[in-house]
């Protein structure tokens, strides 16, 4: 039996003698003001989690026995907690404004501070998005930069996508566009709009080899040379930057190296935000100053986590009931609710970094689990999820967590009209406070389809205004909420074996379509039955 089920023992009686929400609510007229945290910059009500207090306090002590703390200190001080990669896990160092020093040992068991490199990286960032904001730097035509093309997949782009969005109000002068997918609808749609010669385009890749990025950037150069009469190298010194850990791959592509900022094997990909992955794209498009109020916010959660008591610290909080809900709830999936448009790609950052990190089934030690580990993320900005997949939330026979966040102020001043008698931001609001006490406690009907049987969990997150500091708090909430969840299962978080054999069957089959494209014959070996006639339709351009 694994460190997690024994010390999940406890949690089954409470699991057994839990009444429902509406009568956790009965009995404790203050569970509004005893189940939240109040802090300076967030509201966080976890009233309507299906949890008593002593569930709460068996859950924080299941932390205690597991030495959550012990493991966020870890991983606050360097060590090498992405023990299968034999890495630090430092995303936390990037935002670390008390500027202590953070060492790393080296494989030579040299100690490294490593906040020199990330304060010259930084320096780094602001200088070059300035010189681009203010027309210091051109492109190879004399044109002002307007444009940022961002290419790169998967925490290359969802994280800066994210904070892109939520700050869109604080842009100026800026426009910026994430080139992902291979599909050649976004190369075509992400281009077609904007004037290469007023365009900077930023490579992200760690290795610079990631096959998706690498030929998205080798088509925006040859769009680029179509485009601009100037020389391949003029247009990739004067258009292209990159962030990379690899100075060889991306001198190789012909990116000077004084254009090239640096990643270190320290910072996973879907953790890299607040690195120069995020710190380029958004110093010009929103400005230094206000990247930097992003890494403030994030900072913030960051000493939240590290320094406040388990039962007032939100991303321990939030996780451990993620886990009350995965195993004792039997909840497998959690909706992400942001009645907030600037957070319209919240769930897809989120769905990432939850699914990508704790969807394993081994342990650290490589022992299989006998439990599940990591939750299906999906979500919708309200009130379009209301018309979308609520009905399943409030009828729907499986019960599915829910976690609200909304906002006092709206982040554009506030739209009114003459006829209705609130505000836009009003109506959006008094969704964000019925939907969880509809869920929580529904409502009896005679008539069967129109009964809500309510008990359904859900969590609610109340902030002032969606600002660059607020929404870097959020991403670090999630980062801290995922490391939560690992630790306490005993899996790694940090590393993504399983993204690596699809990959490499894909890199098999596009040998093939090289091959039938120089000698027409139709692959067959070591191919099923399937995959070969589906295959040999797409070689040959038709279905039937």
């Amino acid at each position: 039996m694994s460190s997690f089920e024994i010390a999940s023992q406890n949690l089954k009686k409470y699991f057994q003698e839990i009444p429902s929400i509406a009568s956790l609510f009965e009995t404790n007229p203050e569970r509004g003001k005893d189940f939240a945290v109040s802090t300076e910059h967030i509201y966080f009500d976890y009233s309507r989690q299906r949890a008593s207090k002593e569930t709460i306090e068996s859950l924080c002590k299941m932390a205690e026995y597991l030495k959550l703390k012990e493991k966020i200190d870890a991983m606050f001080s360097g060590k090498r907690i992405n023990q299968t990669e034999n890495r630090a896990v430092l995303h936390i160092a990037l935002r670390n404004f008390q500027k202590n020093p953070i060492f790393i040992e080296s494989d030579s068991h040299e100690k490294i501070d490593v906040m020199p490199e990330v304060s010259r990286v930084l320096d780094q960032v602001k200088i070059f998005s300035e010189q681009i904001r203010n027309g210091a730097k051109r492109g190879a035509t004399g044109k002002k930069i307007k444009n940022i093309l961002c290419i790169g997949i998967g925490g290359s782009y969802l994280g800066p996508e994210y904070l892109a969005i939520a700050c869109k109000p604080y842009a100026k002068d800026m426009n910026l566009a994430f080139l992902a997918n291979i599909d050649g609808t976004d190369f075509r749609e992400k281009t077609q709009d904007i004037n290469p010669k007023e365009t900077m385009v930023i490579v992200i890749s760690k290795t610079f080899t990631t096959a998706e990025t690498m030929q998205n950037a080798n088509s925006v150069v040859e769009w680029m040379e179509s485009k601009i009469n100037k020389s391949r190298q003029e247009i990739l010194s004067r258009h292209f930057i990159a962030v990379s850990s690899d100075l060889k791959n991306v001198a190789s592509f012909g990116i000077e190296e004084s254009h090239t900022f640096a990643l270190w094997d320290w910072v996973g990909g879907r953790f890299s935000a607040s690195s120069a992955v995020g710190a380029l794209p958004l110093s010009l498009y929103l400005g230094f100053d206000n990247f930097h109020k992003i890494l403030e916010g994030a900072h913030w959660m960051d000493q939240h986590f590290l320094t406040a008591p388990f039962r007032t610290n939100i991303p321990v909080i939030s996780g451990l009931l993620d886990i009350w809900n995965i195993h004792f709830l039997g909840c497998k999936s959690r909706a992400l609710l942001p009645y907030s448009q600037g957070l319209s790609r919240l769930a897809a950052y989120t769905q990432q970094g939850e699914m990508e990190s704790n969807g394993k089934c081994v342990d650290i030690e490589g022992n299989p689990v006998n439990y599940d580990t990591g939750e299906v993320i999906f979500g919708e900005p309200g009130t379009n999820g209301q018309h979308s997949f609520y009905q399943l939330l409030h009828q729907g026979k499986q019960i599915i967590p829910c976690d609200f966040i909304g906002f006092v102020e709206p982040s554009y001043d506030d739209v009114c009209n003459k006829i209705n008698k609130v505000s836009h931001h009003e109506e959006l609001m008094t969704n964000f406070f019925a939907q969880p006490d509809a869920l929580a406690f529904g409502k009896k009907n005679e008539k069967p389809h129109e009964n809500f049987p309510g008990n359904r969990p859900s969590s609610s997150a109340l902030l002032q205004k969606l600002t660059p500091f607020t929404a870097g708090l959020l991403l670090a909430w999630t980062e801290h909420r995922i490391a939560v969840k690992g630790f306490i299962w005993g899996i790694n978080s940090f590393d993504q074996y399983g993204v690596e054999l699809g990959k490499k069957m894909g890199k098999e089959h596009r040998e093939r379509i090289i091959e039938y494209k120089k000698n027409h014959l139709l692959p067959s070996e070591n191919l099923n039955s399937s995959t070969k006639i589906l295959l040999e339709k797409f070689l040959l351009k038709k279905i039937s």
